[in-house]
Order: C-alpha cells, then sequence, then structure tokens
C-alpha cells in the first residue's frame, strides 16, 4: 500500500510480444507451457479463517504458485503508467504485484499480473486462461506464510471497455486478481485487445 491509499490501475499494458514480433499471438485462452524460476515456499498457511496473518497485516509477496498451469515465478512489485494502467512486469518468467494496492491475503483486491507471450514464446502466464473455478493459486510471502487462494472464475475483456468496478471493486474480504493479455495481437500497435482475469479469493 502507498500511505494507505489503493491506487486503482485501469488496465494491464505491454503483456504480450513486443511491437514488430513476427510470432503468431496467442489463443485467447492459452494453451502452452509456462515458465518461471521456483518460489520460496512459506512453512505458514493462510486461510480464510484468519488463523495465521491477520487482515491488515499481509506481507509482501514474493512468490507466485498455481500447480494446475505449472506455474512457480517471482513476484516483482509493479507500478502505474501516468495514465493509472498497470504496467507488466520486465521479466517474461517473473509476475508483478500492484504494489500500490492490498497485499494478497489482506482485505481488497489484489493484483498480480505477468506476461503471456514474449518474441522467444510463451512467458509465464500463457496457459492462464485454461484455470478452471476450483483451481488453487498460492502466494508466498516475505514473512514465511503462504496465502492460499480459489479460483471462483475466469472472464476476458476488451482493454477498450475495460470494467474496472467488476474486476477491482467486485467480492468481499481477501480477493486475488490475476491479469494477463488475450484477444487479437496488433504488430503496428505492439499490444493484444484484450485482457484474461482470474477471479480468486481467500480459501
Amino acid at each position: 500500500m502507498v500511505g494507505g491509499l489503493a491506487l486503482v490501475p485501469t488496465v494491464l499494458t505491454g503483456c504480450g510480444s513486443p511491437a514488430g514480433t513476427d510470432r503468431p499471438p496467442a489463443a485467447t485462452t492459452s494453451a502452452a507451457s509456462a515458465g518461471g524460476a521456483p518460489a520460496a515456499g512459506g512453512d505458514g498457511p493462510v486461510s480464510g479463517d484468519g488463523s495465521s496473518t491477520p487482515a491488515g497485516k499481509a506481507a509482501d509477496p514474493v512468490g507466485l504458485r498455481v500447480p494446475d498451469l505449472g506455474v512457480a515465478a517471482p513476484v516483482v512489485p509493479l507500478d502505474l503508467d501516468g495514465a493509472g494502467r498497470l504496467i507488466a512486469p520486465k521479466g517474461f518468467s517473473e509476475v508483478g504485484w500492484n504494489h500500490a494496492g492490498p497485499e494478497p491475503g489482506d482485505d481488497g483486491v489484489a493484483v498480480i499480473a505477468g506476461h503471456v507471450d514474449s518474441r522467444s514464446g510463451p512467458a509465464v502466464f500463457y496457459r492462464l486462461g485454461e484455470l478452471r473455478p476450483g483451481a488453487p493459486v498460492l502466494v508466498d510471502r516475505a514473512d514465511g506464510t503462504t496465502a492460499t487462494f480459489v479460483v471462483d472464475r475466469l472472464a476476458q475483456y476488451s482493454k477498450a471497455n475495460f470494467p474496472d468496478q467488476e474486476v477491482y471493486y467486485s467480492g468481499s474480504g481477501a480477493q486475488l486478481r490475476l491479469i494477463t493479455c488475450g484477444g487479437v495481437f496488433n504488430k503496428s500497435s505492439g499490444h493484444y485487445t484484450d485482457n484474461i482475469v482470474v477471479f480468486a479469493h481467500l480459501a
């Protein structure tokens, strides 16, 4: 958090292949291998019953694990650009957390974003569109705890009409959103047309 104020990104930018690449875009619901460095595992589980780190005391995320996708990636802090849009991570095998918002496991909507692909092939969230309700998402944190989330649903939105309210303000308690790019890749702009969003809640 920054001064206790959750700055809400309006959309994720730059989460696909760089402009000028000849690589074909990923399918909107993805299908390929995902990479990433192993995340640091925490020994103290965190669940929705508040049995570990209480709300408001959650630690910064350091690793993300999505077992159903084979994803284990380090988490880096992300900033917003001048237009309030979340800037994608620099690395293609890492994911980023909007550090202006809640920490994963704290009350509110925490946002973690990653690339779908790169010039050389699939990136960490290439298969994000394959996640289904009930799938676990584990966020390892700097204090050694792990916040376990459960996927509620997946949606795909046009970046031109991104529903901020639905994505960033829906649900109660500790929420998590995983975001990457989808839709059609525009070679001239170097961006995808859509965002894929996974909605999850603290288990």
